[in-house]
């Protein structure tokens, strides 16, 4: 069983972030440290409220950094310069800064919960595995949010005639960023295996706490939901 706790008493008052101390860290989990760092602002900037520019802004301008720092790290793991921006990107990326005025979603984050919970993967490659099969589901709940994702973020050009296939082609990029660093973006490629019927079920069981309980803000997943997302992610 693996459940998530937040409390701003676990934050630190001060901290040191010291890029050197990440030298050592092997290439598989830099690229998932940088994939859960990029998917904490990717929890709050996928949500319904359009409102807050200059939160949006920021959150793209922290995704674009870390997406574009991450290949000069696995290339040369003591690069001092783009090491220090990671650090300092996942610090902003999970301070409250990037989610500031909106709503959250964490949808993703519980959805992988279970997998890493049962298979014992590394967490940011289980996000990787679970993101693209989430966003594919939810993808018409603000449209326009995935677009600008695509654009703004994974450079994929905007053809103003056809919103959707600019979003798709952004999830897709996506993949293929994740694949370019390591990561997967189905649970076969995670696992190594196809999952089960009933470790699917068992996932969406615990996932929904015995299917009593709902996950996500963007789309509110129920047990069914989270079961569909589940079957679009085996590979």
């Amino acid at each position: 069983m693996k459940l998530g706790y937040s409390n701003d008493m676990s934050r630190p008052k001060f901290a040191i972030m010291n890029p050197v101390r990440t030298f050592t860290l092997p290439p598989y989990q830099t690229a998932a440290g940088v994939t859960d760092m990029m998917m904490h602002t990717m929890e709050r900037y996928f949500t319904k409220d359009d409102d807050m520019d200059l939160t949006t802004n920021l959150a793209e301008a922290v995704l674009r950094t870390m997406k574009d720092c991450i290949f000069a790290v696995l290339k040369d793991p003591c690069d001092y310069r783009n090491r220090a921006q990671i650090m300092w990107g996942g610090s902003v990326a999970h301070n409250g800064l990037t989610g500031c005025g909106v709503s959250d979603d964490w949808a993703t984050h519980q959805l992988e919960h279970e997998l890493s919970g049962m298979f014992d993967v590394t967490h940011g490659a289980g996000l990787a595995a679970i993101w693209p099969s989430w966003a594919r589901y939810v993808l018409h709940e603000n449209l326009s949010r995935f677009t600008r994702f695509a654009v703004n973020v994974m450079d994929v050009p905007n053809d103003f005639t056809d919103p959707e296939g600019t979003a798709l082609r952004g999830i897709e990029a996506m993949e293929c960023f994740y694949h370019a660093i390591g990561m997967p973006t189905n649970i076969r490629e995670l696992i190594g295996r196809d999952i089960t019927d009933e470790e699917i079920e068992e996932m969406t069981r615990k996932c929904s706490r015995d299917y009593t309980a709902t996950c996500g803000c963007l789309k509110v997943l129920y047990a069914d939901d989270m079961r569909k997302i589940y079957q679009m992610a085996r590979g």
